[in-house]
């Protein structure tokens, strides 16, 4: 066994092509999470219901954000595809869907959360107050989804050509912004007025539009794939639109339903009390440190299968899925008991109240001893089906246990039972992960997800 595990991975060319895509990805996201670190970090000493507030609000726009990547994942199918084949034309006009497939998402919450707050802040609390100070940073936050629209489309052509470096800089640049703009709006430093949680939204807008100037900006001074000119972005045929929508469609419904589910799951959590949902929030801003450790090695993973499919070289393909997976379970278990041993002290940073405290040190613990199990289906749904061409079967596992198993039980146990929230939490957990983890591996073990989109690789296909 330890034989075959070492030959599996004494491979320094895969290596190499990994780690120069998994490590600036990874980079791009720590920089992502900082920026959601200091907004917690600054909003939890204003308070628990500020706290709690700006997390409900903060929903909104994470599920136009799980729009986005659905979007961007069935995009970066046909862009990782059509790079492993240098078919420049086809990247271009993927990038021209892609753009439209984010604009409109994104011009729809922006609507809804500047003209009806209220109706999205009492979806997830009934608290007179939480309600009026959420609506208060959703109508100035939400001038962000435009830029984050435009970043995220950008981010995703860049990294499936592997140019990788940019994205790290204008998120560099934005993060930088966004902590400075927060220091001066929230608590009225160098001669700015102290806006509190207003301050912190504005910031946000501003920080993103940052993000957007850098990255376009760039690209017209540097000959990257960005660069490109309008009339071959749009360049759409029937054929072209019905195959992308056959491959693209399903992993936006995908990630809708996911992403429909997990509101869900955050409904029933905020009217469980202001308290558990301002723990959570604590909780989302470690987990999304922890999660960049795993974004990048999805992103390597998801680029380096498309370029060996859409190239016709199968075998490789399934090798390297097989390393990935087996990377990603590895480096999750390692990822979650550095949690539990370093939650303590990463917990310490927040001035909440040792309640709120207490119980983010508990999900902390039940995230760090389950994390193994839970990465399983993502590097097997995003990083490899999906950059296979197969978008569908993802489809399947998030709505059987998702929408039939877990949030039933969810509802069951914390608005019928009303067991305590950890209790809840976990059986959250493990009724969606333990179904899903178990049918990805039989699938991914089948090897029925590839799907070339280029003429090479349907060659090789049609050819074994």
């Amino acid at each position: 066994m330890q034989q075959k595990v070492k030959s599996l991975f004494a491979d320094r060319g895969f290596w190499r092509s990994a780690l120069r895509l998994a490590i600036p990805i990874a980079l791009q996201n720590l920089l992502l999470s900082s920026f959601t670190l200091v907004d917690t970090v600054m909003i939890g000493s204003l308070g628990d219901v500020p706290l709690a507030a700006v997390g409900m609000a903060g929903q909104w726009s994470w599920v136009m954000n799980i729009l986005f990547f659905g979007v961007n994942s069935g995009a970066s199918v046909f862009l990782a595809q059509y790079w492993g084949v240098r078919d420049v034309r086809g990247i271009q006009r993927t990038f021209g869907l892609l753009l439209v497939g984010a604009l409109a998402p994104a011009l729809l919450f922006t609507g809804v959360g500047l003209l009806a707050p209220g109706f999205v802040m009492r979806l997830f609390t009934k608290d007179p107050v939480v309600i009026e100070q959420g609506c208060s940073y959703l109508t100035a936050a939400c001038f962000s989804y435009v830029a984050l629209a435009l970043s995220q489309a950008a981010s995703t052509l860049l990294r499936s050509t592997e140019e990788v470096r940019l994205p790290v800089v204008a998120s560099l640049c934005s993060v930088l912004t966004n902590a400075l703009l927060n220091y001066a709006l929230i608590f009225g430093r160098f001669g700015a007025p102290a806006m509190g949680l207003r301050g912190a939204a504005i910031a946000t807008a501003i920080a993103a539009w940052v993000n957007v100037a850098v990255l376009y900006g760039a690209a017209l001074g540097r000959r990257t794939m960005l660069r490109m000119p309008p009339r071959r972005m749009f360049a759409w045929d029937g054929a072209f639109l019905r195959h992308f929508l056959a491959i693209s469609l399903p992993a936006l419904v995908n990630e809708g339903m996911w992403a429909l589910g997990t509101t869900g799951y955050n409904m029933i959590y905020g009217h469980m009390g202001t308290d558990n949902y301002a723990a959570l929030t604590i909780f989302r801003t470690v987990e999304n440190l922890a999660f960049v450790f795993f974004v990048g090695l999805c992103h390597a993973c998801s680029v380096l299968i498309g370029k060996r499919i859409g190239a016709g070289d199968f075998a490789r393909a399934r090798l390297d899925a097989r390393r990935f997976t087996v990377l990603m379970t590895a480096m999750s278990v390692t990822v979650g008991l550095a949690l539990i041993a370093l939650r303590t002290p990463l917990l310490s940073l927040f001035n909440v109240s040792e309640g709120v405290r207490g119980l983010t040190r508990q999900i902390v613990l039940l995230y760090g001893l389950e994390i193994g199990l839970r990465n399983v289906p993502y590097i097997t749904i995003v990083g490899v089906f999906r950059a296979g061409g197969d978008t569908r079967i993802g489809v399947i596992l998030d709505t059987v246990c998702v929408w039939c198993i877990a949030l039933p039980l969810t509802f069951l146990c914390g608005m019928v039972l009303r067991l305590p929230f950890v209790a809840v939490y976990l059986i959250m957990l493990l009724s969606e992960d333990v179904v899903k983890t178990f049918f990805a591996l039989r699938y991914f073990l089948r090897d029925r997800w590839i799907h070339p989109v280029t003429e090479q690789g349907l060659r090789a296909a049609n050819n074994p």
